[in-house]
């Protein structure tokens, strides 16, 4: 049809894994979620075409979002220096006041092709130093609190080269868990470096491997699909003989950081705190533990994994959300509100949930190729209702969810911007969260069309320091893997028993399947208000309209 729709097809095919895409087809019912809108921004604006992660939510179709797409803009490409507000999410983080601060990273061991140059992968990690600006950051404790700024471009390059090709095969594993767990500690907040990159050569006959720490501090997910993406982009550069050129900078981190200070002061903004104070909490329980009063540190933590199949993956993120509208995020809580309800004696669960965090709140900003840490942490309730249809249990949730407003960076925003003690104070004295819940997105497509590099099962622990006191009780994050969702149950072996934990992860597991079930009944389906944002109608109003419609169908 036109050469835009063209363009648009071919970043949904290579981003979702389709072979073709057409123009009506429903971005999220081809298995599409929120992070890899993101993706497709960044994509859409490196093929010269303007877009919004905001545009693609509210024009679901080729069809729709050709029309309304334009040319692109493009940010200020120079190096970004001097300071910048601390963000909501990095105030979170100080607000921990974590024994040692500059052991909270986030970690990658790659196994590399078999002929990988050292020398290019080092020119490599200095241009990224350069490109991205959050990776030269720095901090300092005042007086005042923890300060923030861009550290200008040095001749550092935190680049290591380490040689365990000497030591036998059968040791190699025990080494580079040893390297790795020092380099977690390597890091400094003040002088720097965020950034640690380390080869480990382990002879010419054997991959080697490349360990990349970043502090949490710099980096988030969606930023982890930016640089593995550049390292490869600039690798082949270099190493085929061409110059470096990595894709145009979007909106720098400092500019994002400055735009929410000052929205931060905005009417609209303190327009939302009613929605903050007025979530009811009276009924939310504790949830229950095996040890009351068990440490909850990060060298007690252990993880529980459960896994959907592949067929099961396919079904929940392409044949799901036709039934109800639902988005992935949907069902996932829909489930684990059912579990933790059965396992708490409560209908009213509270929730950190953890987004992305970058949110369309302005114009002109684009953050889909901007490295940082932009997540948004906020609190909400979900009810579960009293009804044993597990589609109306489905669609309850998803308009609690939809009700969030903004996706929830508002709650950040007026907690630790706003710069009012009292609101600040308000939203501190709440009951707070022993539960997180953070759903990853889909790794497949970066590693799958990697030439140069592959994730290895090597353990990258500690990337917290070990005597750092843990957020939650329980953390449960989800991610899709080599075609598979997996459930990582995070907890304390000091709090709660190994088999309580697998318990819940099981429980979880056969509550999604059920719901995967149902949804592929060829009876269910509907529509909640959330379809229909101008109507402003109820569920109930829906409901019979909806009846009403159907009901002249079969008179005619």
């Amino acid at each position: 049809r036109t050469a835009i729709e063209e363009m648009l097809a071919g970043i949904w095919a290579s981003l979702l894994g389709v072979e073709r895409v057409g123009v009506y087809d429903n971005f999220f019912e081809l298995g599409g979620d929120s992070i890899l809108t993101i993706q497709v921004v960044a994509k859409a604006n490196q093929a010269g075409l303007q877009l919004t992660v905001k545009q693609l939510f509210e024009r679901q179709t080729i069809a729709q979002l050709a029309a309304g797409t334009t040319t692109a803009n493009q940010a200020e490409q120079g190096v970004m220096t001097g300071t910048l507000p601390l963000t909501p999410i990095q105030h979170w983080f100080f607000e921990q006041n974590l024994p040692e601060p500059a052991h909270w990273n986030q970690t990658l061991l790659l196994e590399m092709q078999l002929g990988i140059e050292p020398n290019i992968l080092e020119q490599v990690v200095q241009q990224l130093l350069v490109h991205h600006d959050a990776l030269r950051l720095r901090f300092e404790r005042t007086n005042s609190g923890w300060q923030q700024k861009n550290a200008a471009v040095d001749d550092r390059i935190p680049f290591t080269r380490i040689d365990l090709s000497t030591l036998p095969e059968a040791q190699h594993k025990t080494a580079i868990e040893a390297k790795v767990a020092e380099l977690q500690t390597s890091l400094n907040l003040s002088n720097g470096p965020v950034v640690q990159v380390a080869w480990l050569f382990l002879g010419d006959r054997l991959p080697s491997r490349l360990l990349i720490v970043i502090h949490h501090l710099a980096v988030d997910v969606v930023s982890w699909r930016i640089l593995l993406s550049d390292l490869q982009t600039a690798y082949q550069q270099l190493s085929g003989g061409a110059a470096m050129q990595l894709p145009a900078k979007t909106t720098a981190f400092k500019h994002w950081a400055q735009r929410l200070a000052e929205y931060a002061q905005s009417q609209p903004l303190e327009k939302e705190l009613g929605y903050w104070l007025t979530e009811s909490y009276e009924q939310v329980a504790s949830i229950p533990v095996d040890y009351p009063l068990g440490a909850n540190t990060e060298a007690s933590a252990r993880t529980v994994s459960v896994s959907l199949s592949v067929e099961e993956t396919r079904v929940l993120l392409e044949e799901v959300p036709k039934a109800y509208s639902t988005q992935i995020d949907d069902v996932l809580l829909t489930a684990l509100v059912q579990v933790l309800a059965e396992w708490t004696g409560s209908n009213s669960i509270l929730f950190n949930l953890e987004g992305h965090g970058r949110e369309h709140i302005f114009e002109n900003l684009d953050l889909s190729r901007t490295v940082g840490w932009f997540s948004t942490i906020f609190p909400v309730v979900l009810e579960l209702q009293a009804t044993d249809n597990p589609g109306e249990t489905l669609k309850s949730v998803k308009e609690q969810l939809r009700r969030v407003p903004q996706q929830g960076i508002g709650y950040g925003l007026l907690r630790y911007l706003k710069g009012d003690a009292e609101i600040a104070a308000k939203l501190k004295a709440l009951p707070q969260a022993q539960v997180n819940f953070n759903y990853l997105g889909q790794f497949d497509q970066l590693l799958q069309t990697s030439s140069i590099f592959k994730v290895v099962s090597e353990s990258t622990e500690p990337s917290r320091s070990p005597i750092a006191n843990r957020s939650h009780l329980l953390d449960v994050s989800g991610l899709i893997l080599e075609g598979q969702l997996r459930l990582n149950w995070t907890y304390s072996e000091k709090v709660h028993l190994d088999s309580t934990v697998e318990s819940l992860a099981h429980k979880f597991l056969q509550a999604l399947q059920a719901l995967i079930a149902h949804c592929l009944s060829p009876e269910v389906g509907g529509y909640t208000p959330s379809d229909f944002p101008v109507a402003d109608l109820s569920q109930t109003d829906l409901d019979e309209l909806i009846a009403q419609l159907q009901q002249e169908d079969l008179d005619y």
